[in-house]
């Protein structure tokens, strides 16, 4: 730079010394995110990313990053058989049930159920899915009908019908949470879970795996 006479004491540039808005992106270099230190865990909900929204510059913080992803999976596999004999009452089908724990009340909770339930031909087997002690994902009450979530009516002893059930709860809380499978076995009969009813030793009277799988979908 010119000048006349004696030159002018050095002074460091501040920022007062930079109008606003006079430093455009063409101006500033390529890595201005990079940073020396590494984030090396998953970003917390109250961290900041930087993205351009129609080409203004905003931050966003972490949480609202990824909605409608899976945040986490739980699944429980059942391999060996189970019974019921005929009850008045709903009772718990042994091994199958899987607990969560919501990362937020907003999230979701999507259940995938494939379970293997028979009983003897011609009887009716009655199975409810449920969230802690609420029963989810059942029929609209009509007189004296059986509200389920499925059910099995086998016409001969040797059935065996996969049972599935996809449902997508709202629990709205960050407790953990039970889901299960309850049955009821209404006729004077005994149902069973991963065998046929008639279970002679063959390779005709095959043992089956059920599965009970919760994922946490984030809001």
């Amino acid at each position: 730079m010119a000048y006349i006479g004696k030159q002018p004491a050095v002074a460091a540039l501040t920022a007062s010394d930079i109008t606003d808005g006079i430093v455009s992106n063409a101006k500033l270099a390529q890595d201005i995110m990079s940073a020396e230190t590494e984030l090396a865990v998953a970003p917390a909900s109250t961290d900041e990313f930087l993205l351009s929204d129609a080409g203004t510059l905003k931050r966003i913080d972490a949480s609202l990053v990824g909605r409608g992803k899976i945040g986490q999976v739980v699944s429980t596999t059942k391999t060996d058989t189970t019974s019921v004999t005929q009850d008045a009452s709903y009772a718990d089908v042994s091994g199958m049930s899987v607990s969560i724990t919501p990362s937020a009340t907003s999230s979701k909770i999507l259940v995938l159920v494939t379970c293997y339930p028979t009983t003897e031909a011609d009887y009716n087997l009655l199975i409810t899915l449920v969230r802690g002690s609420t029963d989810i994902c059942i029929g609209d009450a009509a007189s004296s009908r059986s509200r389920v979530s499925t059910g099995n009516r086998p016409t001969t002893a040797y059935d065996i019908a996969a049972r599935t059930i996809n449902y997508l709860d709202s629990p709205s809380t960050t407790s953990s949470t039970t889901y299960k499978l309850q049955w009821r076995q209404v006729d004077n009969a005994t149902a069973y879970l991963n065998r046929s009813h008639n279970d002679g030793d063959d390779e005709h009277r095959p043992r089956l795996a059920s599965t009970i799988t919760v994922m946490e979908v984030l809001a």
